[in-house]
């Protein structure tokens, strides 16, 4: 470990994932899984969860959703659910869950996690977060290097994430440090279409995503 490494201190930390209404989620998969669309969206969500409560560098997992499914399911999984009370779109939903996840932990940084990283690794996970220990605030773009899978603010800094669109350059444009690790693939492989499911399947996906993918034509996922 270098000094560098040494001198800065690694907090535990707290992840925020937004999750979809089930009826809205996941829309750009409805030709492919079709009456599947809403159990992949959930098994997605939930083997993202899964991972991320694995991870030895994560406090608690706070789950901002309105839908009773998924809100029912994580929650027992060990994430503090929180419903989407500002309404108000995306980041702020996010800046919602950040702050009742700085009211458990106020001493562990924040993060937001995309819900649709069914390949996801714990291993690669704490790897992200423990570059992000260096920086302010820090993000690791997605696959197709346009969105966002993971945007992270220190303790004590503000929480602002810059989701939506581009928010690759939304994230850069704020000074946020851009995460570009080696064998971190599982954090980046976001699924939102057919060609994502099938990379996320040759990663290797969790089992409540293998289960229903199994359920789904080989068009959609390759086999």
């Amino acid at each position: 470990m270098s000094t560098a490494e040494r001198a800065v201190p690694r907090p535990g930390w707290t992840l925020v994932v937004p999750v979809k209404v089930l009826a809205r989620a996941k829309t750009r998969m409805a030709g492919g899984a079709g009456p599947h669309r809403e159990a992949l969206a959930l098994a997605v969500a939930g083997d993202t969860v899964a991972a991320a409560l694995a991870c030895d560098r994560v406090r608690a997992v706070i789950v901002v959703t309105d839908d009773p499914l998924p809100a029912a399911e994580l929650g027992a999984l060990g994430a503090t659910v929180v419903p989407d009370e500002p309404d108000a779109g995306l980041n702020p939903a996010l800046v919602h869950g950040a702050g009742r996840g700085r009211e458990l932990h106020p001493d562990a940084g924040v993060g937001a996690l995309s819900a649709d990283l069914p390949a996801l690794r714990p291993a690669e996970l704490a790897r992200a977060l423990d570059a992000a220990s260096g920086a302010a605030e820090a993000f690791v773009p997605d696959a197709a290097g346009v969105g966002t899978t993971l945007y992270t603010a220190r303790p004590g800094v503000p929480f602002a994430p810059a989701f939506g669109g581009d928010s690759r350059a939304a994230h850069r444009a704020r000074g946020a440090r851009e995460l570009l690790l080696p064998e971190i693939d599982s954090l980046r492989r976001d699924v939102d279409t057919p060609a994502d499911l099938r990379a996320a399947l040759a990663l290797g996906v969790g089992p409540r995503t293998a289960a229903v993918a199994a359920l789904l034509p080989e068009p959609v996922t390759g086999r």
